[in-house]
């Protein structure tokens, strides 16, 4: 690039920069942010209900207030989501799944106020660095983005995917077993390149395919509340700390770890940069990163490790300006909200492509700062807030758990606003408490799930392209080779501390119950690659790849787990202590037919709750599920019970029926009595 263009490129990013702090577009830029900060505290609800909000809006606006809402509201939404990941153990959005790991448990711990101030540190600095790599990439991403063909595209899934796995510990073949299932779930439905109905029976909500939301509240939000029922106490019960010692340790921890922000944010900016790569795929491989390269990680990783936030966090808020390089240099969107981005910046008149770079590139610089104006006002604001957010979690479980599990309701049912998606919610959510009890890795199943329309729709193209040549190209050589070092890396510690002795048996096998998993998954995994064959090559290549994996998978591990792992004298250590198992101890004490019961009773609790919303509706039902709760459960006195009730009914109503305008599920009684359903909403 010659002088001149560096000297043109400085002069817009200045008048975008003065352009943009006039004081009527810094007031919708702060609308857009206080917008965005809203919705992120509120687990399930995306920026996609964001962007629905605030879109209708703009369309009278002029283009840089328009553009500054929308992305002040964009930028800041994976700030304040960690909110509820942090101090209750339930994802805000899908970008904050990682960060539940380690700052739950730092909640437990009572340093809640120390997890929220570091987590804001590190997604300020990340959406800096973003915007940083979004100004400086712009003139150059069009050669590079290129250069990179679907080949290099599927090896760095199956790269991301490894390091996911890794962090199952000294046992990454369950983390890969998990990350199987979660592409075979997510290739049900019918597949785009022939139109054939796959593993849908005949229910018509699977022809569309499982959507995101109510998996993955189901498979993470439901265990860690499940969990607190049984435990029956507060989140950080009778541990003292200090909220604002906590808030400026958070600061320094952020300080301490500059490097790594500063490698997790460009790989969150890279990644963002690569579309259909979204921050439920960043964070993992933020964490995963950390997990690998972060001084003594693996001993203290999901145990309330603050360096298990800071990774997931800076690479959450940089890949929102990485994400902006595609849809502004090519007019590629990366995901659903920057198509909705895409949208408004054309209906002002703008075009995606060499003109944003040449005669707009000042409009696309007011984007730019607005990104990075809208992370330092987020972070400002949520770390003035997090002293008194943090006492949230002194409260008894009884007052927060009713109050949480209608906001999951809600949640889930904005997947596809089907009924189908509570059930699925449900399902989901035992199956994600099962695999917590057993020491299953569950964020593989979801990164599986994001990633498998992806992995199939890239497997298809490399192979019908290029035939099995794609193999041999120099950047998947690279990235395939790192994968196997990942996975592979367990296994050569063995035998470099063991030798040959690593590869004989220590016991005779001995099937257990928990086994019953591995015969499961190969039972299931059989079954879908069975029922593959009968369709056309697109349509099954997928799934019988991934579906032959998994049962090859699953033997090799369940023969190591019968062999070698349960051994009683190897290394002096049980089973239980073996790797890394990305999730916070469940009930530890506890009997088991006491943790069975109370779980069967936080289930009932949940299924008593939908069948109340079938009849009477949602709002209703939360009325009556707070009271019940609260009195049964916990025997709190009637004053605070029905305050309580009535104001996170009023909440539920306010936010979501009345400003949010959420469709409700359809109910027996609004069947019955339509004109009830212009009387009570939800109904």
């Amino acid at each position: 690039m010659d002088p001149f263009a560096d000297i043109s490129m400085l002069g817009a990013a200045g008048d975008a920069f003065m352009t943009l702090i006039q004081p009527e577009r810094i007031a919708f830029l702060w609308a857009g942010v206080m917008v965005g900060l809203v919705i992120g505290l509120i687990p399930g609800i995306g920026g996609l209900t964001g962007f629905a909000l605030l879109v209708p809006f703009t369309f009278t606006m002029d283009p840089i207030s328009a553009f500054a809402m929308l992305l002040g509201m964009h930028a800041v939404t994976a700030t304040s989501d960690t909110i509820p990941s942090i101090l209750i153990g339930v994802p805000g959005t899908a970008s904050s799944q990682a960060t539940v790991l380690d700052g739950f448990q730092m909640t437990k711990k009572g340093e809640a106020g120390r997890a929220l101030s570091a987590s804001y540190c590190a997604s300020m600095s990340g959406g800096l660095i973003g915007a940083f790599l979004l100004a400086v990439s712009i003139p150059i991403v069009r050669p590079l983005a290129l250069s990179v063909g679907t080949p290099e595209l599927l090896a760095l899934t199956i790269f991301g995917i490894a390091m996911v796995a890794t962090l199952a510990g000294s046992a990454p073949l369950r983390g890969l077993i998990a990350a199987c299932l979660g592409i075979l779930v997510g290739m049900i439905g019918t597949n785009v390149q022939s139109g054939e109905l796959r593993w849908t029976g005949d229910l018509v909500y699977l022809r569309e395919g499982l959507p995101l939301l109510p998996v993955l509240l189901g498979v993470f939000a439901l265990p860690e509340l499940c969990d607190l029922a049984i435990q029956r106490s507060a989140l950080a019960e009778k541990i003292k700390f200090s909220a604002i010692s906590g808030m400026f340790q958070g600061v320094r921890d952020c300080i301490n770890n500059w490097f790594l922000i500063v490698r997790c944010s460009v790989m969150g900016a890279v990644l963002g940069a690569v579309p259909g790569i979204t921050g439920s795929v960043a964070d993992w491989f933020a964490y995963g990163h950390a997990l690998q390269t972060e001084k003594g990680a693996k001993e203290t990783f999901s145990k309330g490790d603050v360096r298990g936030v800071i990774a997931p966090e800076s690479a959450n808020n940089a890949k929102e300006g990485g994400m902006l390089v595609p849809m502004i240099a090519f007019g590629v969107p990366g995901g659903a909200a920057q198509a909705i981005l895409l949208g408004a910046l054309m209906v002002h008149g703008f075009i995606p492509g060499p003109d944003m770079l040449t005669r707009n590139l000042d409009v696309t610089y007011t984007m730019v700062w607005s990104i990075a104006l809208a992370n330092i006002f987020g972070a400002g604001i949520c770390f003035l807030l997090s002293g008194q957010l943090a006492k949230i979690s002194t409260l008894r479980y009884t007052l927060v758990l009713p109050s949480i599990m209608a906001i999951v309701f809600i949640g889930a049912f904005q997947g596809s606003k089907s009924w189908g998606d509570l059930y699925v919610l449900l399902i989901a959510g035992v199956v994600g408490w099962i695999m917590k009890r057993l020491k299953w890795p569950r964020p593989p199943l979801i990164l599986g799930l994001v990633l498998g329309v992806l992995v199939e729709r890239y497997m298809t193209i490399s192979i019908l392209r290029y035939d099995f040549e794609w193999l041999a190209r120099p950047g998947v050589i690279v990235l395939l080779t790192l994968a196997s070092v990942v996975i592979l890396s367990p296994l050569y510690k063995k035998i470099r501390h063991e030798g040959l002795s690593a590869f004989v048996p220590r016991s005779k096998p001995i099937l257990h119950a928990s086994d019953l998993m591995y015969v499961i998954l190969i039972v299931i995994a059989g079954f879908m690659f069975v029922a593959a064959q009968e369709w056309s090559f697109n349509a099954r290549i997928g799934p019988t790849w991934v579906s032959g994996t998994l049962i090859v998978f699953a033997l090799i591990s369940l023969f190591n787990q019968l062999c070698y792992e349960r051994a009683p004298e190897a290394h002096g250590r049980s089973r239980a202590h073996m790797g890394i198992h990305m999730d916070v101890s469940s009930a530890d004490g506890l009997q088991l037919r006491s943790v069975l019961l109370r779980s069967a009773n936080f289930f009932g609790w949940l299924l008593a709750f939908l069948a109340s919303m079938a009849v009477i509706g949602l709002i209703p039902s939360v009325l009556i599920l707070i009271i019940a709760f609260m009195r049964l459960e916990g025997r709190e006195p009637w004053k605070l019970t029905l305050t309580l009730a009535v104001l996170a009914t009023l909440f539920i109503y306010v936010v979501f029926d009345r400003v949010l305008l959420v469709p409700w599920p359809s109910t027996l009684m609004g069947a019955w009595f339509p004109a009830l359903g212009e009387i009570i909403p939800s109904m």
